[in-house]
């Protein structure tokens, strides 16, 4: 992930709420999956790997993110667990195993994420954050986003 991708990334997550966070995370697993293709096809396996790495943290961190108090998360646990042996299956043997599968059902899951998260009204997760605004100043083909720091003190007040 180039540093611009990684910044990108950086400015969403800290103006995401709850669900914005996981569709944030299905997107950087499409990314990460798409790279580990790429580098299956140019015969780069150690892009590969480190990819398919990259999407096994990302479907951790959707595990992880899981409340087992409601039954559908036990549904979705089962089917991260096996997209995880997917990923793990394809670094083991080097090429890609069921990944089209994998794409398909995490790209189902993302659509039904992204319709909660437009529901979803609550305020963002990080506290203390620069604000970001977009549309202030445009670069060459694309927006650019400043950043404002009213509060130098983020979360050191006396």
């Amino acid at each position: 992930m180039t540093s611009e991708e990684k910044r990108q990334f950086t400015a969403r997550i800290s103006q995401a709420n709850k669900s914005e966070l996981v569709v944030i995370l299905f997107e950087m697993f499409d990314y990460c999956i798409e790279q580990a293709e790429d580098g299956f096809k140019t015969e780069d396996l150690q892009k590969a790997d480190s990819y398919l790495k990259s999407a096994k943290g990302c479907v951790s961190e959707l595990r992880g993110s899981l409340d087992m108090g409601y039954e559908i998360s036990h549904n979705l646990y089962s089917i991260y667990t096996y997209v995880n042996r997917q990923l793990t299956a394809s670094i083991i043997k080097r090429k890609s195993v069921n990944i089209d599968n994998v794409k398909e059902n995490m790209k189902k899951l993302r659509k039904s994420f992204e319709e909660v998260a437009k529901q979803d009204t609550s305020g963002s997760v990080v506290q203390n954050s620069q604000k970001v605004y977009a549309g202030l100043t445009y670069g060459k083909g694309t927006l650019n986003e400043v950043f404002m720091d009213n509060e130098a003190v983020r979360g050191f007040k006396a």
